[in-house]
């Protein structure tokens, strides 16, 4: 069963999947940049104004911050490449690249479930975007199989009563 996008080209071949894996890459790498952004102005606000959470050092609260928003940027950057890789190849990601989309789609879901109550709908709806992207690159390229050039594979053939 192929789940490769119905929309095809002149010469029969997909067209629509390298635009949803760049526009996918562009989307994640803006949010990546926005989330470094948000977590370095929570970092400045927490270390000006001294704020303490149950009696934690307000310096470490400051540098935690910095460095969650810098590691799930990075996270972000790294879908980005690999859905960038994708479009450039024009191939399915390999297990590992599959494997960062999938989580990449479960931590948006997650996030968006959380952000309809903190922030809004308009956040849900940007989460809900992007995993829809996430997941339509996901579809679009199908996984390629390793025993798929060997061939038929031995057996009756169809139709063939057994004898």
């Amino acid at each position: 069963m192929s789940y490769v996008l119905p929309v095809t080209g002149e010469e029969g071949g997909v067209v629509a999947r390298r635009p949803v894996a760049w526009v996918a890459a562009i989307v994640l790498l803006l949010e990546a940049v926005g989330i470094v952004f948000v977590n370095g102005v929570l970092a400045t606000v927490v270390d000006n104004q001294r704020m303490s959470l149950a009696g934690l050092d307000p310096s470490a609260m400051s540098l935690g911050t910095w460095v969650m928003g810098g590691v799930f940027g990075a996270y972000l950057v790294l879908v980005a490449a690999i859905l960038v890789r994708t479009a450039l190849r024009n191939r399915a990601p390999g297990r590992f690249g599959r494997i960062a989309l999938i989580t990449c789609a479960v931590v948006h879901g997650v996030l968006g479930s959380v952000t309809v109550g903190l922030v809004g709908w308009s956040a849900f709806a940007f989460m809900m975007v992007v995993l829809g992207l996430i997941v339509l690159v996901l579809v679009a390229y199908e996984p390629e199989r390793v025993g798929a050039a060997e061939g038929p594979a031995e057996g009756p053939a169809e139709g063939s009563a057994p004898a």
